[in-house]
């Protein structure tokens, strides 16, 4: 790519797409449009009424370099810094899993069943974005997010500086911890315990796209060999810090919504449930623990 002063906006478009397209990148138009309105500080609409406007040296130069990251398969969001979810703006790295429209199925659910003034603890919590949505549209609200890995709690919390300042009553903490080994969580108790734990079954890992494998964290990712050794994890030790009546939730992957029932049967939870994502998918689990 090469810049000239006569370049419009309309056909800088149509050289990223050949780009993207050439390096065989999904959604290669839509990809293109969203670099280009991020490098331009527009929008959708730009495109479609001002598609004649002109590109300056310093949009092309940044236009052209995010192209090229993102040639390399590099996630968009990796090079944008962000991600939409629940109608909220996080910040995401490579430290973190991208939040995903499928998680929304989990964080819907869970405000099914959201009262005013509960307590919460979010396990893996990554970028934090399970979490705060739910504090985010519920009232007074606290909660707890864990995560093994210190760099993605780094994230978690500039997001919730981020978000929280755009809400009253703002109640939310992130420790580190190997699951509830933290000695912080002696004596706590939550009404609802959330995860989207890592689920992918290490044989199927090297298979995923290389925006995933490459980029995304494997801590995140690997549910070991059948994939189900964090739901057992926790399952095992949840018991003992949920109030009699809490509620267990978790995100599952398409195949798991049986195996995952049966486990949080077998561990005493009553009203098991799975849900299903708009395609049609097992997406959720969860039980409510009668003590």
């Amino acid at each position: 790519m090469e810049y000239h002063t006569s370049i419009t906006y309309c056909e800088l478009y149509r050289q990223g797409v050949e780009h993207l397209e050439k390096a065989q990148i999904a959604e290669a138009s839509l990809d293109a449009r969203l670099l280009l309105e991020w490098c331009c500080h527009t929008d959708r609409n730009t495109l479609l009424v001002h598609g004649e406007r002109s590109i300056t040296a310093e949009e092309f130069e940044k236009y052209a370099d995010c192209l090229a990251k993102r040639e390399r398969h590099i996630p968009l969001q990796h090079i944008t810094g962000e991600q939409e979810f629940m109608g909220l703006t996080f910040v995401v790295n490579e430290n973190v899993l991208i939040p995903r429209q499928d998680t929304e199925i989990l964080v819907e659910e869970v405000m099914r069943h959201l009262h005013d003034g509960m307590s919460l603890l979010d396990m893996c919590t990554g970028s934090g974005c399970i979490l705060l949505s739910l504090l985010y549209y519920s009232n007074d609200c606290t909660g707890l997010g864990l995560d093994i890995s210190e760099a993605a709690l780094q994230v978690a919390r500039e997001n919730a500086g981020r978000i929280g300042s755009r809400k009253e009553n703002w109640n939310v903490t992130f420790l580190q911890s190997d699951l509830f080994e933290s000695d912080k969580l002696v004596d706590r108790k939550f009404d609802i315990i959330v995860s989207n734990p890592p689920y992918i079954r290490s044989d199927v890992i090297g298979t995923l796209m290389p925006e995933v494998k490459e980029h995304e964290p494997l801590l995140a990712l690997d549910g070991k060999e059948d994939g189900l050794y964090f739901y057992r994890r926790i399952i095992e030790d949840s018991g003992n810090y949920l109030f009699s009546g809490g509620k267990l939730f978790f995100e599952i992957g398409y195949d798991q919504g049986e195996a995952v029932k049966e486990l949080l049967e077998a561990a005493g939870y009553q009203e098991v449930e799975v849900i299903k994502d708009y395609a049609g998918l097992d997406r959720v689990v969860y039980g409510t623990l009668q003590k």
